[in-house]
């Protein structure tokens, strides 16, 4: 299966430290990466069709702090569609003149709904098509962009189409919010005062996020698996959908 990082903060911030600790994880996950940060009305998307452990543009963002409050990456271990850049997650589409970027985790078994014109896939992953039927439900549902409690009902009415063809584990978001759906394993931590020194588990490298951050300063890290050794994650329950809205979960 595939492995998703988000981040959705009160702050622009960045994800240098989350984002090498999970791109180790690709020596498991070896067909392509991406990674998309929004940034006002604007999306930066990086995709690569090589390991994020060997990529060279994964090496550049590990070093380039870009600042964001919304952030989606994915590493792909591809279960539908060739290895190639049009099937390298996250997707990004237009709707209501904004952009929306997605990732998925899972295999959706023999799902092939009709799609109108204006939501069809590049590739040939399940994942693009779950996308861009999604975003053809939420257009027929709303006028415009709804607000956040009421896309987050849109998107439980409409997860069980999804998850009877199997396992779909996805992050969504409009820059508004980032919605993240566990079907089988997702987790999450939530960084605030009084910050303190995170290990990753998959490299050497701490942080005393206390010398980085101001006091007012919330983030909420998203992940398939726990990143670090020594900070409370909290497991999703299977079936869980979570919005969250400046660094935390929202009801």
């Amino acid at each position: 299966m595939c492995q998703l990082l988000g981040m959705n903060g009160n702050t622009p911030t960045d994800i240098v430290f989350s984002f090498t600790g999970f791109a180790t994880r690709a020596a498991e996950h070896a067909d392509g990466f991406g990674i998309a940060f929004f940034e006002g009305k604007g999306v930066r998307l990086f995709v690569d069709d090589c390991p994020a452990s060997q990529s060279p543009v994964a090496d550049m963002v590990k070093r380039y702090p870009i600042k964001s409050r919304h952030v989606i990456a994915h590493i792909r271990k591809a279960t539908q569609g060739r290895v190639g850049l049009e099937n390298c997650h996250p997707f990004v589409r237009e709707l209501w003149g904004r952009y929306w970027v997605f990732a998925h985790n899972g295999d959706l078994k023999d799902f092939h709904p009709h799609l109108h014109a204006a939501f069809r896939p590049v590739g040939d992953t399940d994942s693009e098509r779950a996308f861009c039927w999604l975003l053809q439900q939420l257009a027929k549902e709303h006028a415009s962009v709804p607000d956040v409690p009421a896309l987050t009902a849109t998107l439980r009415e409409l997860l069980p189409t999804l998850t009877r063809h199997g396992t779909f584990n996805f992050m969504l978001s409009n820059g508004d919010a980032l919605w993240a759906h566990g079907s089988t394993k997702l987790h999450y931590v939530v960084r605030q005062h009084p910050f303190g020194v995170a290990r990753l588990q998959d490299e050497d490298m701490a942080v005393n996020f206390a010398e980085l951050t101001q006091p007012g300063d919330r983030v909420a890290v998203i992940a398939t698996e726990p990143l670090t050794c020594d900070e409370q994650w909290t497991a999703f329950a299977p079936g869980e959908l979570k919005a969250f809205v400046g660094g935390e979960p929202v009801a």
